[in-house]
C-alpha cells in the first residue's frame, strides 16, 4: 500500500548547527524532527539539527550520514499510512566515533542555540529531585572531568567549553517522559556544576535556561514489519526509517536564551505552565502503558493492541484512567480527560504500531515511582480506593520475576534488574521490593493501607492469574 507522500519545502542549505540533539533515538526521530521540519517548512529558518548518540548507536548515525541526514517518518494507523521525509539533521556526533573532543566542540559553536535530550529517566541520574552523587557514571565523570560518559557530564563540559569560549548562553530542553523534567535536568546540571566549578554553575544559573516540556506520541522500536511497511509504502527501503502513530502534541515552557525554534510553527504549544499538561499523560497514557506492559505481558499478551483485543484489559485499562487517575489531577480548564481517556484507548488498539508489551516494560524501575506510585500516594492522603494501580504495581512484580503465567520467559531491561530479581525470588517478595528505596520512599512503603492493598493485589495475581483477577473485579461493578 502506498503512502501519502509529504516532503518539506524549505531551503537545506541555510540551516546551519543551532540544535545538538542528545540521544537521537526512535522518538527524536519521529517526534520532535517532525515538529522542526513542520515549523521549518512553514516559516523557513537556519534551525539545523546535529544529531548525537553517547553511548550505542554509533552505526545509525553513520547510516543517516550516507543519507545525508535525510530519513522517512510513516505514520500508520489500520486504515491510513502517511510519510514525511525529513530533511533537519545536517550531521551526527558519535564520542566513540568522533572522540569526546569533537561533540564537546560542538558547545563552543556560535550558530548553538538550543541543546535538546532524549535520554530516558534513567539517563538523568538523579534521587529526590537531585543528582545522585553516588551514582557509578557521575562518580566517574567527576573524577575524570575531561571524558564525561554521562550526559549530564557532557552537557556540563559542554558548558565549561562554551564559556571559555566567551559565549552566551543556551537552552537546554528535556524531552523525556519525567514530571517537571526542566526542573530535574536543572538541578542535576547545576550540581554536578557546583561540584567541579562553582563559577561555572553561577553561570549556567544565570545564561541558561531548562524549560520543561510534555511529549506524547506512541513510536515503537522497529521491527522487520515495520522496515516492510516502510519499503511497501516508499517502493524502496529505507534502513533510516521510523513508523509511528499518527497522533502527536507537545507542549513547551516558554522560556528559551538563545531564540525559539519554529516548534509552535510545527503544532506544539507554547505555555507558561508545562506540569498539568505532564501529569495528564504521564498518568494516563504512560501510567495505562505500564499497566498494561506488565499484566499484559503476564496474561500472554504481546502488544498493546492485543491488550485491547482483550475486553477485560482494555475496560481495566479505561477504568484505571477514568476512575484512578483522572482524579489525581491537577485543573485543566478546556480539557475533555473523558474524551482523552478514549482517544487513548483507540490509539492503543492501532495495530500498525506493533507496540510489545516487553519494550514498554523497560526500565520499569525508573517509570513506575511517576506513573502509578505518584497517584497512589494521592489515594492515600485523600483516603481513597485504588484497586487497579495496586494491580499495576503487583503486575510489575510478578513481571520481574521472569516470565509470565505460562512459564515462557519474559525479558527484564532495567538498571536495577539484579535487585528485582533477587527481590522478586525471595520469600516474601512484596516486603523485598518495598524496601527498595529507588523505588519505594520510606513514607509509602511503610504505610499499612498501601502494603495491605498491595499485598491483596499481589496475592491474587499469583493464584489466579490476570484475567480471571480483572474479571472479577468487573462482576463486582
Amino acid at each position: 500500500m502506498r503512502a501519502e507522500l509529504a516532503q518539506a519545502g524549505y531551503d537545506r542549505a541555510a540551516l546551519r548547527p543551532r540544535i545538538l540533539h542528545l540521544g537521537f533515538g526512535a522518538f527524536a526521530r519521529a517526534h520532535l524532527m517532525v515538529y522542526l521540519d513542520s515549523g521549518l517548512a512553514v516559516e523557513g529558518g537556519d534551525w539545523g539539527v546535529v544529531a548525537v548518540r553517547l553511548n550505542t548507536g554509533a552505526e545509525a548515525l553513520t547510516a543517516l550520514d550516507s543519507a545525508a541526514g535525510q530519513y522517512h517518518v510513516l505514520q500508520a494507523d489500520n486504515t491510513r499510512l502517511t510519510i514525511r521525509k525529513i530533511g533537519a539533521v545536517i550531521a551526527t556526533c558519535h564520542p566513540g566515533r568522533d572522540g569526546i573532543g569533537a561533540l564537546l566542540a560542538r558547545f563552543a559553536d556560535p550558530d548553538l542555540s538550543l541543546v535538546t535530550l532524549t535520554i530516558t529517566e534513567k539517563g538523568y541520574c538523579v534521587g529526590d529531585g537531585r543528582l545522585n552523587m553516588d551514582h557509578a557514571g557521575i562518580k566517574a565523570d567527576l573524577e575524570t572531568p575531561d571524558t564525561p560518559g554521562t550526559a549530564i557530564g557532557v552537557l556540563v563540559r559542554g558548558l565549561a567549553a562554551r564559556l571559555r569560549a566567551g559565549l552566551g548562553g543556551i537552552t537546554i530542553l528535556s524531552c523525556d517522559n519525567l514530571p517537571e523534567n526542566g526542573h530535574l535536568i536543572r538541578a542535576a546540571v547545576t550540581d554536578f556544576a557546583r561540584s567541579c566549578d562553582p563559577d561555572l554553575a553561577v553561570w549556567i544559573e544565570q545564561h541558561v535556561t531548562f524549560p520543561g516540556s510534555m511529549v506524547d506520541r506512541i513510536v515503537p522500536a522497529m521491527t522487520p514489519e515495520g522496515h516492510a511497511l516502510i519499503s511497501d509504502a516508499l517502493g524502496a527501503p529505507d534502513p533510516n526509517a521510523i513508523v509511528c502513530e499518527p497522533f502527536r502534541q507537545w507542549v513547551i515552557e516558554d522560556d528559551f536564551a538563545a531564540g525559539t525554534p519554529p516548534f509552535a510553527a510545527g503544532g506544539a504549544q507554547l505555555v507558561q505552565d508545562v506540569r498539568p499538561f505532564e501529569e495528564m499523560k504521564l498518568r494516563m497514557l504512560n501510567g495505562a502503558h505500564s499497566f498494561l506492559a506488565c499484566l499484559g505481558a503476564l496474561a500472554g499478551q504481546d502488544t498493546i493492541a492485543d491488550c485491547m483485543d482483550q475486553p477485560v484489559l482494555k475496560r481495566a485499562a479505561h477504568g484505571l484512567m477514568m476512575g484512578e487517575q483522572v482524579p489525581t489531577l491537577s485543573s485543566l480548564p478546556g480539557v475533555d480527560l473523558a474524551g482523552y481517556a478514549d482517544a487513548l484507548i483507540a490509539r492503543f488498539q492501532n495495530r500498525r504500531l506493533n507496540h510489545r508489551t516487553t519494550q514498554i516494560a523497560t526500565d520499569g524501575s525508573q517509570k513506575i515511582p511517576q506513573r502509578i506510585l505518584a497517584p497512589i500516594t494521592w489515594h492515600l492522603r485523600h483516603g481513597s480506593d485504588f484497586p487497579l494501580l495496586a494491580l499495576g504495581v503487583a503486575g510489575w512484580m510478578l513481571y520481574a520475576g521472569g516470565a509470565d503465567e505460562a512459564g515462557n520467559d519474559l525479558p527484564l531491561n532495567d538498571p536495577l534488574a539484579e535487585t528485582l530479581r533477587m527481590a522478586a525470588r525471595s520469600d516474601d517478595p512484596v516486603a523485598a521490593f518495598l524496601a527498595i528505596r529507588a523505588v519505594f520512599p520510606a513514607p509509602l512503603a511503610m504505610d499499612p493501607i498501601f502494603e495491605t492493598t498491595l499485598r491483596d493485589a499481589y496475592e491474587r495475581l499469583s493464584k489466579q492469574g490476570v484475567i480471571a483477577v480483572l474479571s472479577g473485579m468487573d462482576a463486582r461493578q
